[in-house]
């Protein structure tokens, strides 16, 4: 991965992560004020507050794992054990993100939301949750670079040996 793509995707992160803390600071109160004046019961109002907080939350993470991910590309040695803990961390964001979806179209089904809404957010959970699933197959290639690096390494030092 050539540097310029490293930098411009450490750019798309950094704005990623502004605009979610912006989003968590300013937008969710004012969402919350919303709903209040429009009667929504608080216990409701709360729920549905938090699904949104945690939801970006798990943007944030992974986000945060993956700037990680480019350090370790940056410096070489991506192809490590130490990018497992990354990997694994977005995987559970991913896979929680694809709960608090359906989490939220649960919360929705019982009120005035047109059925169709409620299955197109069912549908986004889902397709969340491929998401994780495509990160756990990447996990799997992970493994098998790192488990061909390390032959690699190997077999460079026995080489080295012989000369």
């Amino acid at each position: 991965m050539g540097k310029l793509t490293v930098l411009a995707l450490q750019i798309v992160i950094a704005m990623v992560l502004a605009g979610s803390l912006f989003i968590q600071l300013w937008m969710v109160p004012l969402i919350s004020t919303d709903l209040k004046e429009s009667g929504v019961p608080t216990g409701l109002r709360i729920t549905f507050n938090a699904i949104v907080v945690f939801g970006i939350l798990t943007v944030q993470i992974s986000a945060v794992c993956v700037w990680k991910l480019l350090t370790m590309v940056r410096s070489g040695t991506v192809f490590s054990h130490g990018a497992f803990r990354y990997v694994d961390i977005i995987f559970g964001a991913i896979a929680a993100a694809s709960v608090l979806v359906f989490a939220l179209a649960v919360l929705l089904a019982p009120g005035e939301i047109a059925p169709g809404i409620i299955l197109l957010i069912c549908g986004a959970s889902l397709l969340i949750g491929g998401v994780a699933l495509i990160v756990l197959v990447l996990r799997t290639l992970l493994a098998q670079a790192v488990t061909r690096d390390a032959e690699a390494k190997h077999l460079r030092d026995e080489l080295d040996e012989v000369i």
